[in-house]
């Protein structure tokens, strides 16, 4: 990246340059702000990112699909003319059952009602019906994604208004309101066995509910990450996921292209260690070096524990925010397992080696939902779950860039690691022998999958807090639980990229609309800033 420049004044320092920190540097840029952007690793991206970890691979180490990301921020940013491109997956999900059957869902509404009917008619009558449903939510929720949330604390008149229409919107839901609120705080277990039987679709629905969470299906919260997974789009289509072309980094390296066009600074292994406060407002940081760097505004893209607790002295806050930041919930249980191999799994359920369908979306390891809550049960005893819930995807089976040629590349999701282990630490054999019982889970599904492993990398909540900055390895920078959402979201009061110190902003996952790779934080702490300017 660019190296430091003489002077030492900027209208904005951004701190972390992972994703939304790389928005709001651009939206700031664009309206002729002057702009550093500090990462401590070596590369930009955050947890969106593609590496090297394996001669000739490019891994996507953290965030592995998209389909959150806005495309009114490709758009405004020109992110195609910088090499951001996205690859459909279709379909977009495989389930493989023990018992030799298989389930695929996607995007072609025939594909889903001749999968579903091999297990349940009337599922396949209400799958349809069910995806209408989050639809009709979606229209609700989706337009807050951009929209600056109001204060319940200290409400104006721009304050009430915003919740008068928020109202209205919720009101036309009519016979649907009570579903839009169950999808918002409830649990997804009972949703989903209200809708339907077939425990086959039921557990690959619920896999999407938990991920990321420290949460079983059948806790209240759950339901909201399984809306997640009808909201957004790829070129277009609705509800589509996606691969990035190159590996998440591709997104990142295209903001980061875009940003150095627009005069954006970025200097990376650039650890801030403080944010430098005089007369109550930010007015620069200091490097871990000990340099420090001037600016009329500071904008921090990591989470409230970094910003808030380590980054200033908690003593320099009102003491109800501090006590409000200690309620954020930042347990994670998920580990992330990328791996080289030298074929594609080979499943029983659907054989072949060439990449055909069962290879191009996520794969659900998941019999049935009681499996789920077990696995759950074992990580909320302090211990790895014995028999692991594992998410798998294969994006060299559609991007031939990801990996050399005649090798493929695995990225696995896989759910219970708990960040605090009872009577045990995340050293090398603990990760290991959980690493081997998710590799068992595959190679029950795919016989001869261990011999082609080459090779893998395994990261447990510890090692992603550790890589990432993210606390307690919460890819969210915290829960996504009501508590914490929308004008909650990171304090009430404060939901709208403010903070208690005067010029400090947020703008990260911390922030509303929260977590996944969305870039709804960054452009709409830009937007307040810019207005506060």
């Amino acid at each position: 990246m660019t190296a430091p420049a003489a002077t030492r004044t900027y209208d904005a320092i951004v701190i972390g340059g992972g994703h939304n920190g790389l928005v709001t540097a651009c939206y700031l840029a664009r309206a002729k702000w002057k702009v550093l952007v500090l990462e401590r690793r070596y590369i930009v991206g955050g947890a969106c990112v593609s590496e090297e970890t394996f001669p000739g691979y490019k891994v996507s180490t953290a965030a592995y699909v998209n389909s959150l990301f806005r495309p009114e921020i490709v758009r405004d940013l020109r992110l195609r003319d910088y090499g951001f491109e996205l690859i459909e997956r279709n379909p977009s999900s495989f389930s493989p059952f023990p018992d030799g059957r298989y389930l695929m869902l996607g995007a072609d509404e025939a594909l889903n009602r001749r999968e579903i009917a091999k297990f349940s008619a009337r599922d396949a009558e209400n799958y349809p019906k069910y995806v209408e449903m989050l639809e009709r939510v979606a229209t609700v929720i989706e337009p807050t994604l951009l929209q600056t949330p109001p204060n319940p604390v200290r409400p104006g008149i721009g304050d009430l208004l915003a919740l008068g229409r928020l109202g209205l919107a919720v009101k036309g839901l009519d016979g649907s309101m009570g579903e839009a609120i169950e999808i918002l705080t409830g649990a997804a277990r009972p949703i989903l066995d209200r809708w339907f039987e077939s425990e086959q679709l039921k557990a690959t629905l619920a896999t999407d509910a938990i991920i990321g969470a420290f949460a079983s299906p059948s806790m209240p919260g759950t339901a909201y990450v399984l809306f997640h997974h009808v909201m957004g789009e790829t070129n277009g289509a609705r509800g589509v996921w996606s691969y990035v072309k190159g590996g998440m980094g591709g997104l990142t390296q295209a903001l980061a292209r875009a940003a150095s066009d627009l005069g954006v600074e970025i200097r990376t292994e650039a650890e801030v260690s403080r944010i430098v406060v005089e007369n109550g407002a930010a007015v620069g940081v200091a490097l871990a070096g000990g340099e420090e760097l001037r600016a009329r505004t500071v904008a921090s893209g990591v989470d409230c524990r970094l910003t808030f607790e380590t980054f200033l002295d908690p003593a320099q806050l009102p003491a109800e925010f501090v006590s409000e930041l200690r309620r954020i919930d930042y347990a994670s249980a998920s580990a992330k397992i990328n791996v080289a191999l030298s074929a594609l799994p080979n499943f029983t359920a659907c054989p072949g080696t060439e990449a055909g369908p069962q290879h191009r979306g996520t794969i659900h390891l998941c019999p049935d939902q009681d499996y789920i809550e077990r696995g759950y049960d074992d990580a909320k005893y302090g211990r790895p779950s014995v028999n692991p819930i594992v998410e798998c995807t294969i994006p060299s089976a559609v991007d031939s860039t990801v990996a050399p040629p005649g090798r493929h590349l695995m990225s696995m999701f896989c759910q219970y690691a708990p960040y605090h282990l009872k009577g045990a630490s995340w050293d090398d054999a603990a990760k290991s022998a959980f690493a081997d019982r998710c590799f068992d889970v595959v190679e029950e599904y795919a016989p001869g999958f261990k011999a082609s492993v080459l090779d893998r990398q395994v990261l447990t909540p510890v090692d992603i807090e550790a890589t990432f900055g993210l606390t307690g390895g919460n890819i969210f920078q915290g829960s996504m639980s009501l508590n914490k959402l929308f004008m909650f979201r990171p304090a009430p009061g404060y939901a709208n990229y403010r903070t208690p110190v005067k010029q400090l902003f947020l703008c990260g996952s911390a922030a509303h609309p929260g977590g996944g790779v969305m870039g709804a934080p960054g452009m709409n702490a830009a937007r307040e800033m810019l207005r506060a300017r």
